[in-house]
This record gives structure tokens, sequence and C-alpha cells, in this order.
């Protein structure tokens, strides 16, 4: 299996399994920087280059954790940063902001956090319903032109809207959800993609864990876990989404394989140039994550996973 592209329009080749750093300062529970900063380093040292992270990721903590795993590193990492997403002082949710300002603020922020002179890709996290894509894609493009962003990308955007910031600006990868168990990309995503020359990148493909086999109830979450807020990670959704797990695990005993092998290599299965960014903190599930190159799945195999899988998805995805 190939295992690395090249993003987009750009000069940026990483691997197709990258690393999302999100969980290292917030979200799925307890957390140990220096385990986190060990597993960053392994990351490298098995020849991973992709790492994703943002500025809301513990509010700033996530980026400035990253640089203190990269000094003297940078030239072994593609990062790709986010920004849009408001926080307060104490975590608290205070919307979405993609005022032209806001968003050159946001990058010299960034830019501090991560102790960086320029960020490889730039993604506008979440578009803001009272801003014009052009706007903020303007704002993106300026900071190119004044050197402290190399390319940019989008997050969670329509088809619609990836058309007309192209035009704005050539937009280098789209980041959605897409896994297994969340499919939606399919519909258009995917099309438009192909036709402007855009990497799609693949967050949560391991559904948030689910889809590795490690949760079976609501019980298996920590206190702080923010899963337990979301309606696909209820006892009862989770009694019927276990069929998702169910299926993996049946091509995953004919592969000799773990379930999250089977999940990662169906993603990459679906094009040459997708890319993933499992999230994990621990070196291990980093190393089982990488054995997914290694599962080669045929058309019979694809063929019955798609037959085989529920035809929805109990509960949403927020």
């Amino acid at each position: 299996m190939k295992k690395s592209t090249i993003l987009g329009n750009s000069t940026l080749h990483v691997n197709r399994i990258g690393l999302g750093c999100m969980g290292m300062s917030e979200f799925y529970g307890s957390f140990d920087e220096s385990e986190s900063i060990k597993t960053l380093h392994k990351a490298i040292d098995l020849g991973v280059n992709f790492f994703d992270t943002a500025d809301m990721y513990g509010w700033g903590a996530n980026e400035k954790l990253i640089r203190r795993a990269f000094e003297g590193k940078w030239d072994q990492v593609v990062l790709a940063t986010k920004f849009g997403v408001l926080r307060g002082e104490n975590g608290e949710w205070l919307g979405i902001n993609g005022q032209p300002d806001y968003v050159k603020k946001a990058c010299e922020r960034s830019l501090t956090n991560l102790g960086i002179e320029a960020i490889d890709l730039y993604y506008m996290h979440r578009q803001a319903e009272d801003v014009e894509i052009e706007e903020t894609v303007g704002a993106m493009a300026d900071l190119v032109k004044e050197g402290k962003v190399k390319y940019i990308g989008l997050s969670e955007v329509d088809a619609a809207t990836i058309r007309r910031a192209h035009k704005v600006h050539p937009i280098t990868a789209i980041q959605t959800e897409y896994s297994l168990w969340s499919r939606e990309p399919e519909q258009e995503i995917f099309d438009v993609c192909k036709e402007l020359g855009i990497t799609f990148v693949a967050y949560s493909p391991l559904g948030r864990g689910f889809l590795t086999g490690a949760i079976k109830s609501s019980a298996d979450f920590e206190s702080t876990d923010f899963r337990l807020n979301h309606p696909r990670y209820t006892d009862e959704a989770i009694k019927e989404n276990i069929k998702f797990v169910e299926v993996i695990d049946q091509v995953a005993k004919d592969k000799g394989a773990t379930k999250a092998q089977i999940a990662l290599a169906w993603i990459l299965s679906q094009n040459d140039e997708i890319t993933a960014i499992p999230g994990t903190r621990k070196i291990h599930r980093l190393e089982e994550n990488l054995g997914a190159y290694d599962v080669e799945l045929s058309q019979a195999d694809l063929e019955f996973i798609r037959a085989s899988l529920p035809k929805e998805t109990v509960g949403s995805r927020y």
C-alpha cells in the first residue's frame, strides 16, 4: 500500500497515516504530557512526519506541547494547525470567528505557541456563519503572501464552500470526519477534492476509538471524557453501533490484523491520496495504527465491508 503522498497543490510530502494530537491536551480523559512527548518522538523515529493540532486544543496547550516535543526536529515535521473556534480562559466555548483581523491575530498566537516562523498547513477549523468564506480565505491568502503560512486548508465545509474558497486561493487540504461509520464525505466532498486537486484528510478515522472495539458501554469513559456528551456514545447507541465493530472484527480475523488496522486500511483504500490522522497518546497504539500499511484489502474485501455495514449510524456526530 502506498505510504505517502503530496498534499494537494503543495510541495509537502506526508505520510498517509499521520498523528492527531488533540487528545494529548484535553477531551479524552486524563493525559500525561511526558508520555505524549515520547509518543511524538517515537512517531518521528518510525517515519511519521504529518502532525495535526489546533489553537483550541487545551486552548493553546497542545501547540505549546508540540513546540517542546519538536524543538530541534522541525526539519522532520509537517505541521497542521487551525483557527476559528473560540475558547475562554477557563476553556469555555465562545463561538466561531472568521473575521479577517481575527484570522491574522490567531495565526500570530499560534506561531508564538509553536515557536516557528511559518505554519505548513493552516486550516479554518470551522466556518463562521456571519462571515463570507471569501473574506476568511482572503485573510489566509494574505498570511501566505506574508510568509507566515505555507498552504491553507478548510475543515468541515460543504462542496459549494470549497469551490468558492478555491477561487480566492488554492485550497491544499480538506479535513472532515471520515470513517466506516461516518461516510458522508463520499456524497460530494470526494468529487470536488478530486476535481480541484485537493487532498482529503480524514479525522477520527477510528470513530474516536469506537471502531477499535475498545468501547463496550459509557462506563468505559472517564468522567472528563467529552464522548459522554455525544449522541453516538450513549449506551443505547453503542448497543446498535457495535454492529460496525462486528463487521470490522470479521475482516480483521480473516486478515490476521487488528480492528484499528482494518478501519485505517479501508480508508487508505478509497484512493491513493487520502490521508488519515488517528489520534493516540500511546506508543503501542501508534505502532498498531502504522501496521495498517501492511494490510491489503482486495476488491472483494471492500465489497464485503460495504455490503455488511449497517445502513445508518445511531446518533449524530455532534
